[in-house]
């Protein structure tokens, strides 16, 4: 089993996960929809919270009790999350300029800004694997444990899948196709990447979900799991084209939401759901993530760690190789040019753009 979910709490915690998919999903369509939603969500909402974020700070800086105490900066306070949040948002500017083909959204030299934000958040996500896998190989060698202590008071438990997953992560960008091509659809309620087919939606959802099963054991069940069908399901069923937007923006929305509740939703209320890695760790604690209880290496419990690193790799490269090899049939560079062509997906998408 990948997640503990199991006991009287089990019905909460797949309530939480449906609540959580289902607000996503009904906050991206407000953001969608129209550009005062847009504007909103991703111009108000994001300068108010980068105004309480400073203040935070400030106050830490000053000693207040309100800051230190806060949730916000002891548990959520790492690089790696308002690196995501803002790279996310800037993301989603983006997108919106592009969609409505305002300012630089006009420009055609602006037509690859999705793969270079996309780009940017994976190389994140590596450069957070990578340092799991050192922090974890490095305890490993000098006190016989993988498990390392995070900024955020999470217990991570950092080896070589983490490094098999970065390298997964970097064969993923290479898998982005069509980087020019770029359409609003019709009604402007949309930005559409026709290349970026459900092959792509694949290989890219098996890696995130191996990203964050590997580097936010305690989050996952929300920040992977549910993060990841949100988008897909709107792709699936009524966004045909739009699921890097789907992506971008319920990434966006996720990422403003957590640092300002997931201490409380996905640490310490009954909504709270950790990994299989911490084995039977936490079982005295109702399965119950707690900074204070100490991992045991022999606890820990890997096995699906390093299947969905070596899952993620060898999709991720198995994708790959087909593209070379439909670049190579058609005589095309597919990132300059778009490869998918005459496909399911990709016409489908094409009919709904401008």
């Amino acid at each position: 089993m990948m997640f503990q979910v199991y006991g009287d709490r089990a019905l909460t915690q797949w309530l939480g996960l449906f609540l959580f998919i289902g607000g996503l999903i009904l906050l991206n369509e407000i953001a969608r929809r129209t550009k005062a939603g847009g504007i909103i969500v991703f111009g108000v909402v994001p300068a108010a919270l980068s105004v309480f974020f400073i203040a935070l700070q400030i106050g830490v800086h000053h000693g207040a009790e309100w800051a230190l105490n806060n949730q916000t900066y002891l548990y959520m306070n790492g690089w790696f999350h308002y690196a995501k949040l803002y790279a996310a948002v800037a993301g989603c500017i983006g997108f919106v300029l592009l969609k409505y083909k305002v300012w630089i959204g006009a420009k055609e030299w602006f037509k690859p800004w999705p793969f270079v934000i996309v780009a940017i958040n994976i190389l994140i996500a590596v450069a957070s694997d990578l340092e799991s896998a050192v922090k974890g190989l490095h305890n490993y060698a000098t006190m016989g444990t993988h498990w390392w202590l995070s900024n955020e008071q999470v217990w991570i438990y950092g080896g070589w899948w983490n490094v098999l997953n970065a390298i997964a992560g970097v064969l993923c960008i290479f898998c982005m196709t069509g980087w020019w091509g770029i359409y609003s659809s019709k009604g402007r309620q949309d930005m559409l990447w026709p290349d970026m087919t459900f092959g792509y939606i694949l290989v890219y959802d098996i890696w995130n979900f191996a990203y964050t099963y590997l580097n936010m054991p305690i989050e996952t069940w929300y920040s992977g799991f549910a993060l990841l069908l949100a988008p897909t399901i709107a792709a699936m069923f009524w966004n045909k084209g739009g699921w890097i937007q789907n992506r971008a923006f319920t990434l966006g929305i996720a990422c403003m939401a957590m640092q300002l509740f997931a201490p409380w939703f996905v640490k310490f209320s009954d909504f709270a759901t950790v990994s299989a890695v911490y084995g039977d760790t936490y079982a005295a604690n109702d399965f119950k993530w707690d900074p204070s209880i100490v991992p045991l290496e022999s606890a820990a419990d890997p096995r699906m760690q390093g299947l969905w690193a070596v899952a993620a790799l060898a999709a991720n490269a198995i994708f790959l190789g087909m593209i070379i090899k439909r670049a190579r049939k058609l005589h095309i560079n597919p990132y300059k040019q778009e490869l998918w062509v005459g496909t399911k997906d990709f016409e489908e998408a094409m009919e709904r753009a401008e």
